[in-house]
């Protein structure tokens, strides 16, 4: 008991700053379950954010203003919010954690399976302790899968509790006060109500990644394996619809086959985990899907027929395996 008592003491203390101290309390729990509301997540340092510049300028405005927000005196004493959506794996998570370092802010993480409750208005009652939580101490409180909370109060296929959560969020929003800020993520904005969108200052539509973004994304997670130029022009098209989580698990599993084999993977074998990569998916990738599945004739047509610059035969040769003659 002592020997948990004193890691739970570790963790809560850890990476606070002695003019923040003051606002330690313990994490806020379910009433029912006893299961925690909130996480704390630490931030380490990651690999850089992919962003085109239009994002960056949302993102910079934000962490500046956040710098500064608790000095500004606008006549309101609303918290300043943020509201990222899109795709799965578009980073909206890894841009929550970089703006916990970026602002030097601790990032706490509503727990979903702790936040609804099957009892009638304990979610409500938990949204105001874990908003009560924030207002108690600078942070960033990041809510992800926003949508399970925040969803339109007029679907039909919900029940009359939905309207009471929605609006004790919305009432809530404005007690976390200038000190806290509150980041929150969807993959499906389409199912918010259109009231929460009004109560989030900041909007960030993170959607998937153009081909500049992408070659960054494949120069920056291959490092290791160092493809030549014409490999990642072929990397690149491929990847059209990939989200910058899918190109990295690619690099990844090539990491993984290089450590275990002792030797760079063929260029085939790249081709064939990207042919592959998130079948069944709902959202398919656009020229991985093209080709899933297809024999190398039927392969050749396809990617032929898409840019015969770009897929010449020598190309179409190494992404196969075979020899250019063949």
């Amino acid at each position: 008991m002592a020997g948990r008592l004193r890691k739970l003491l570790e963790k809560s203390s850890r990476k606070l700053r002695p003019s923040s101290v003051e606002f330690a309390t313990a994490l806020p729990v379910d009433g029912e379950s006893r299961f925690p509301l909130v996480e704390y997540v630490a931030c380490p340092e990651e690999c850089p954010l992919v962003l085109s510049e239009e994002q960056w300028e949302v993102v910079r405005e934000f962490a500046s203003v956040a710098k500064s927000y608790a000095r500004i005196d606008d006549g309101t004493s609303s918290s300043l919010s943020l509201l990222m959506y899109g795709p799965p794996g578009t980073g909206k998570t890894r841009l929550a954690r970089y703006l916990s370092r970026e602002l030097e802010l601790d990032m706490y993480v509503a727990r979903l399976d702790g936040l609804v409750s099957s009892y009638l208005g304990s979610t409500a009652k938990n949204i105001r302790a874990v908003f009560e939580f924030a207002a108690k101490r600078p942070c960033i409180l990041f809510l992800d899968e926003f949508d399970a909370i925040a969803k339109l109060r007029g679907d039909s296929h919900e029940l009359g509790e939905l309207k009471r959560v929605v609006n004790s969020f919305m009432q809530n929003l404005d007690t976390v006060g200038q000190q806290s800020i509150v980041v929150a993520a969807t993959n499906h904005e389409e199912l918010l109500d259109a009231a929460v969108w009004r109560r989030f200052a900041y909007r960030l539509a993170l959607g998937l990644p153009d081909e500049k973004m992408r070659r960054s994304m494949w120069e920056y997670f291959s490092a290791s394996v160092e493809f030549t130029k014409r490999e990642l022009a072929l990397l690149v098209d491929l990847s059209e619809g990939f989200s910058g989580s899918d190109i990295r698990e690619v690099c990844t599993r090539l990491n993984r086959q290089r450590l275990v084999s002792g030797e760079i993977p063929g260029f085939e074998k790249v081709f064939s985990i990207i042919r592959n990569a998130s079948a069944g998916e709902e959202r398919e990738h656009r020229v991985a899907s093209l080709v899933r599945g297809l024999d190398s004739e039927e392969t050749v047509d396809v990617l032929r027929a898409r840019n015969p610059q770009l897929y010449s035969f020598s190309a179409l040769a190494h992404l196969l395996g075979v020899s250019k003659a063949t």
